[in-house]
């Protein structure tokens, strides 16, 4: 079963339900032939990936869904072997540095050289570039975002980067600089709302108005989560109704009561009852043991 967030995400950049003044932008970006580097930043689950997954389809055609996931192993100047999974097609690759901490310069690197020097094996849709999309930026370190500016020079006539991030600020000012930056904000309520009722109405549903609004509240005008809680909330209940409890994840319930508990009263012996953890951490006592998986 596919979870309607996949099911129903927008394909194309016409389809997209908000921030439609970006997207035309985006679309005048692709047809006027000057295509630079781009930085798309906002808060999570505001349509980053959507829109850029988007781009890549108005730039290269549906060649980009043919998506291979690729492993590759990198070798740091202390002789470490680091991995790290790729997904690409033949005109894109989408990467994570950030998930090989301190040796990231070395993966952009050696991914983007090997990009910026592969021709591409199939003339429809082709062009002059190809495009490597790194997520997380601001999570990479100043040396890998030191690389990834001298990067964006070198290899400007062979390739360009989309680089995804929550925030600016954690971002150096020379790579910022090299680059179109993007705002894309969180999508409002209202929005979020028209959203849910539109995906129910395709699944032969109907939501609550008022449910709608309450997700859209819980979820932090995520729309990812928006869409993950409407589906539980149908599977909990339906006919769904407007005041129906709205199931949170067990990780934000456990900190909400934490939260109530402690300010219900603020002493030792609560601290003790609600972290029995800390009496084995300060002891030294071991909790767990390491079993080998069947």
């Amino acid at each position: 079963m596919t979870l309607w967030l996949d099911k129903h995400r927008p394909t194309s950049l016409c389809r997209l339900d908000f921030h439609l003044e970006g997207a035309a932008i985006l679309k005048k970006l692709v047809s006027s032939g000057d295509f630079p580097h781009l930085l798309f930043y906002g808060p999570p689950g505001s349509g980053k990936k959507t829109r850029i997954t988007c781009l890549l389809r108005e730039l290269y055609g549906p060649g980009v869904d043919k998506l291979r996931i690729e492993h590759h192993t990198f070798l740091t100047p202390s002789k470490k072997k680091v991995e790290l999974s790729t997904a690409s097609s033949n005109y894109h690759l989408e990467v994570n540095p950030s998930d090989v901490g301190i040796y990231d310069r070395i993966v952009i690197q050696e991914l983007i050289k090997n990009m910026a020097s592969t021709a591409q094996l199939e003339s429809v849709h082709q062009r002059e570039f190809k495009v490597v999309v790194i997520h997380e930026v601001d999570r990479l370190t100043r040396d890998a975002q030191h690389s990834l500016r001298r990067t964006m020079e070198k290899y400007m006539q062979t390739c360009r980067l989309i680089l995804c991030a929550e925030s600016l600020s954690k971002i150096i000012p020379a790579a910022r600089s090299r680059c179109l930056s993007v705002r894309v904000p969180a999508p409002t309520v209202d929005e979020i709302a028209s959203v849910l009722t539109s995906v129910a109405k395709r699944e032969g549903l109907k939501i609550p108005p008022e449910l709608a609004a309450r997700i859209a509240i819980a979820s932090d005008r995520n729309l990812r989560r928006s869409l993950l809680l409407a589906e539980v909330a149908r599977v909990q209940h339906y006919p769904m109704q407007p005041d129906q409890s709205i199931p949170l994840p067990e990780w934000q319930t456990f900190i909400v009561e934490t939260a109530a508990a402690i300010l219900g009263e603020q002493s030792p012996r609560r601290y003790v009852h609600q972290y029995p953890l800390h009496r084995y951490v300060a002891s030294g006592t071991k909790i767990c043991s390491c079993r080998t998986a069947n």
